[in-house]
């Protein structure tokens, strides 16, 4: 959002102070939203998407790209989360590798998701304790976290989290070494409920992270679509699960439950994997943007719109 406010700034500037009057004078609610529009579909044309098998991380993994889906790269989808959505921008291990979403996806539709995909090398996770985790224990605890994560988010400028309940438990494929679950989110601001489906894939170093971005209404999509989604990605042979070695690999200082409730991350300091929930705030950020323009015509003397109705006597 402050990318895109920054842009609109500079572009103000460019004009004489006659020139801003006169534009920020005359230009209706309506008419900043067409402006808004036109930023969005001229980063829309920037992207192009892929399909086939796509190599990630240098190759330690692979992504088949299932039928009726699509893939982006990683720059052009950090692009979408930050300027598109509002996301903060990420880094390090939490910067994306790419999103895979349905082939007739609207980027900026309520009824649209897509699948973010980043990669996370904090060791071989152990999943001993799989069998034994109190789910619901577990949610307690995550919700007891919100507090901590609310206040970096709102340091950062983004919109805090009210609630977290399940909207799928968690289920591990010991065998395909495949974690899932999905969470109904509530974000201050927002009117419908945001859905954080949350996939992982466990290597020998780390594992892969596919996270489902949108709105509540799209899980049955989702869940219709799971059987094509999890088989999609893999680690390479060499990056397996199986391919630990406990003699030179390093272990995660978590097992199944930490990389569910990610407290383990939070009590390390990386409160920014757990605070800093995904989500598409374009509705916020068009908000802002009419507010934004708002304040800059009354800044150069804009004149508010009369008042005709008759006074009540």
């Amino acid at each position: 959002m402050k990318k895109i406010i920054l842009l609109y700034l500079l572009a103000f500037i460019s004009f004489s102070s006659q020139a801003q009057e006169a534009v920020t004078d005359t230009l209706s609610e309506a008419e900043m939203m067409i402006m808004y529009q036109a930023y969005v579909d001229s980063v829309m044309q920037t992207l192009t998407y892929e399909t086939g098998e796509i190599k990630l991380k240098n190759g330690i993994a692979t992504i088949t790209v299932p039928k009726d889906y699509k893939y982006l790269n990683g720059e052009s989808s950090e692009m979408v989360l930050s300027d598109l959505w509002g996301n903060p921008p990420s880094e390090g291990d939490d910067r994306s590798l790419g999103m895979l979403l349905p082939a007739a996806s609207d980027l900026m539709s309520d009824s649209s998701y897509v699948i973010n995909i980043t990669y996370s090398e904090e060791g071989y996770v152990d999943d001993s304790d799989a069998k034994d985790i109190d789910y619901d224990e577990l949610l307690s605890s995550m919700r007891e976290d919100l507090e901590e994560a609310n206040a970096y988010r709102l340091e950062m400028g983004y919109p805090t989290v009210s609630n977290i309940s399940w909207a799928s438990k968690p289920y591990y494929d010991g065998t395909q070494k495949k974690l899932y679950w999905a969470k109904d989110i509530a974000f201050d601001g927002q009117v419908i409920n945001t859905l954080n489906y949350n996939i992982r894939v466990l290597g020998r170093k780390g594992y892969l992270q596919m996270n489902v971005i949108g709105e509540m209404p799209v899980l049955p999509k989702v869940n219709a679509n799971m059987d094509n989604i999890l088989p999609a990605v893999n680690f390479t042979e060499g990056n397996r699960y199986a391919d630990f070695n406990p003699d030179i690999d390093k272990v995660a200082a978590y097992g199944i439950g930490g990389l569910i409730a990610g407290k383990v991350l939070l009590k390390a300091g990386i409160l920014a994997k757990l605070g800093l929930i995904l989500a598409k705030f374009w509705k916020l950020i068009a908000i802002g943007f009419v507010a934004f323009f708002a304040g800059i015509r009354k800044l150069f003397g804009g004149k508010e719109p009369e008042n005709t109705e008759t006074p009540v006597s």
